[in-house]
């Protein structure tokens, strides 16, 4: 059971960097190089990632019995992570403007921050705790 705990924490907060960065790569060239955007890779390798990460956040909430809804904290990172992608398909391919999607991404980078913040204080104030 530790075991398993372990991979599962560690795939989760290893998805967790890798899904940032390529966020933050994205959004980098959604600003400065638009056509990298369309390369096979980069529309594909984001949802491997955030499959992983889904999958290892469901796993570790079985494991460990904690849900949404029954945790506070849980819940409120669930809810912020529908806000995260949706402001992140706005910044990355929705917004109809470059400015829309530059003020986009800057706010999905700003959520995930709370995220990240509620994951480390299990409280669903984050690092206002």
């Amino acid at each position: 059971m530790e075991t398993l705990y372990v991979v599962l924490k560690t795939l989760h907060v290893g998805s967790v960097a890798a899904t940032l960065t390529l966020f933050i790569v994205r959004a980098g060239w959604m600003v400065f190089a638009p056509a990298r955007l369309t390369r096979r890779w980069v529309r594909v390798l984001p949802h491997c990632v955030d499959t992983v990460l889904l999958g290892s956040a469901v796993g570790l909430a079985v494991l460990l019995g904690q849900y949404p809804g029954a945790q506070p904290w849980l819940t409120a990172k669930v809810l912020a992570l529908v806000l995260y992608i949706a402001l992140g398909t706005i910044g990355l391919k929705r917004g109809p403007t470059k400015t829309i999607r530059i003020v986009a991404c800057g706010a999905a980078l700003m959520v995930f921050a709370y995220i990240v913040s509620v994951a480390l204080s299990h409280s669903p104030y984050g690092l206002f705790a």
